[in-house]
């Protein structure tokens, strides 16, 4: 019976010592299926982590991408206001420039029209003098003409224009045969008293104008009026006065002093008259005939 009961227990200790192997067998499946999983997680993981950082690369290369342009323009704005601002400084050293310019201007301006003004007052002092050396001169010549005037008036009929003196050597002083113009000997007498006279003058012109009566035409009366006014000249200057100053003109008959035909009146037009006019009263050159 022992044996019986030896051979009873024999199957259960074959299950005891077959249940250590199969638990090492299922552990060690557990054990694959966890590192599987394991795996499985850790990839799942690796690739989020790896897109994560994929997104993340991109987003910060976008970034950087937009910082660069932020970059660039940065440099642009920098170009253009460091551009502007020498723009700026040339036109503040332009703008100084023009100043200075004016300023110098100005003190030329003002100097110029302190210059002007300075001119200004020397002309007026000259224009002044010139006033009062003139008044002067005329009260000379005034007194001169008069002093004159009264000489050559006891030898012949002398009066006054607005040029000077005009004395006239009608039949009354020197009488001229009908178309004569050669002057007689008891006249010349009459003529070196009135050269005595001119001789004392200086500053002046002497003109000699001459007359006919109302006989003949007018061509040939002012070839006569001029013989006689040149016969006068040249008796003048054989007695030294200047023949630089000297002139003569012929008018004919025109401006007869006596009007009328009879014999008295034609021999008093058939005259000669001396014209005494200031040098200084000569325009550009042509002694202007005093009436």
């Amino acid at each position: 019976m022992m044996d019986s009961s030896r051979e009873a227990l024999k199957p259960d200790e074959r299950g005891l010592r077959d249940a250590p192997g199969k638990s090492q067998g299922r552990l060690a499946l557990a054990l694959g299926v966890i590192a599987i999983a394991l795996s499985l997680v850790l990839g799942s993981v690796y690739l989020i982590s790896v897109r994560r950082l994929e997104r993340e690369v991109a987003r910060l290369s976008q970034q950087t991408e937009g910082l660069s342009s932020q970059v660039v323009r940065a440099q642009e704005q920098s170009q253009t206001l460091a551009q502007q601002a020498s723009q700026a400084a040339a036109n503040a050293q332009a703008a100084a420039q023009q100043r200075d310019l004016a300023k110098q201007d100005q003190s030329n301006s003002e100097a110029q029209a302190q210059l002007a003004r300075q001119q200004a007052a020397a002309e007026q002092q000259k224009a002044e003098q010139a006033t009062q050396q003139a008044e002067q001169y005329r009260q000379e010549r005034e007194a001169e003409l008069a002093q004159l005037q009264q000489a050559l008036g006891q030898i012949a009929e002398t009066r006054r224009t607005a040029m000077g003196l005009v004395m006239t050597l009608d039949s009354k002083s020197i009488r001229f045969d009908f178309d004569k113009a050669n002057i007689k000997p008891e006249y010349r007498d009459i003529l070196n008293r009135i050269a005595g006279i001119l001789m004392t003058l200086k500053g002046y012109t002497i003109a000699v104008y001459g007359y006919t009566d109302d006989v003949g035409t007018q061509t040939y009366n002012l070839q006569l009026s001029q013989r006689r006014a040149e016969a006068v000249r040249d008796f003048l200057v054989q007695t030294g006065i200047p023949a630089t100053i000297l002139s003569t003109k012929g008018f004919g008959k025109s401006d007869p002093r006596v009007p009328g035909d009879s014999e008295q009146a034609r021999a008093a037009n058939r005259r000669v008259e001396i014209g005494i006019v200031d040098s200084k009263l000569i325009t550009n050159g042509t002694l202007v005939v005093p009436k």
